[in-house]
């Protein structure tokens, strides 16, 4: 019995099968969004939320049941259980936030498909590096809004006038939104000289500091293809292996037959 529902829980159909209900659950999360089809089919969707949760919690169990205590010390099975575990609470006006964090069932996507945990790991993989650059990052921009509260806090008290507007002005101009029309023209009106300030902004955290995060997300990526050329290489070296045993077995096969 128990090998049988490990096998089940481990077969390509059954993983298929959670696979399919987990993007039909997202677009029914999805189509709830529009009210005048929402107010048609409000029982039918709500009835097939409780359909899915029943069989994400079936779900969970027989794979619980098929690995036991090895089920608790994978990372990505305790995501699942979690995800799950939020499914159970009822969707009411006390627990509206439970409501809302459904959608996140479409994340179970990620542990079923073997290729996107390898992407999510390397990308765990460098956030070491990821936090030593938003940490340079955080100081330069500290810095860079005392002094823009400081400079032009007097004049321009909607996007200088304190600590946090400036963080959040700063931040518009790093991603280029309506920067130079919409910002720093309208300063440099005022003060002529504000471009010694705003150009070496942008150069500095738009175009270096970012292209370093791009640099390091695109390393971690070049590795996880590097790792997927090894695993395929010592795949193929074992197949080969494997063939030379067998003919060498057929050989001997043969040999003794002729004998």
């Amino acid at each position: 019995m128990h090998r049988q529902i490990y096998k089940l829980v481990e077969s390509a159909k059954f993983k298929n099968f959670i696979l399919f209900i987990i993007l039909l659950n997202g677009l029914t999360m999805g189509i709830e969004t529009y009210p005048f089809i929402h107010e048609k089919i409000e029982n039918e969707l709500l009835i097939f939320d409780q359909l899915v949760i029943a069989i994400f919690l079936v779900e969970i169990i027989l794979r619980i049941y098929a690995h036991k205590t090895a089920f608790f010390k994978d990372g990505w099975n305790l995501f699942d259980f979690s995800i799950v575990l939020v499914s159970m609470f009822p969707a009411n006006s006390v627990f509206e936030i439970f409501r809302v964090l459904r959608i996140f069932r479409l994340l179970r996507v990620i542990t079923i498909v073997p290729q996107m945990r390898k992407i999510v790991l390397a990308l765990m993989s460098v956030i070491p590096g990821m936090a030593s650059i938003a940490g340079l990052m955080t100081i330069l921009f500290y810095i860079a809004a005392v002094m823009a509260t400081q400079l032009f806090g007097n004049a321009f008290p909607q996007w200088f006038g304190s600590l946090g507007s400036s963080l959040y002005t700063l931040f518009q101009i790093m991603t280029l939104e309506s920067w130079s029309m919409g910002i720093a023209r309208p300063v440099m009106d005022v003060y002529p000289h504000a471009w010694l300030f705003f150009i070496p902004f942008i150069f500095i955290v738009t175009f270096i500091m970012i292209n370093l995060i791009v640099a390091v997300v695109v390393d971690a990526m070049n590795h996880l293809s590097d790792n997927k050329d090894a695993e395929i290489e010592i795949i193929e070296k074992t197949e080969i292996e494997e063939l030379k045993d067998e003919i060498k077995e057929l050989k001997e096969l043969i040999k003794s037959q002729k004998e």
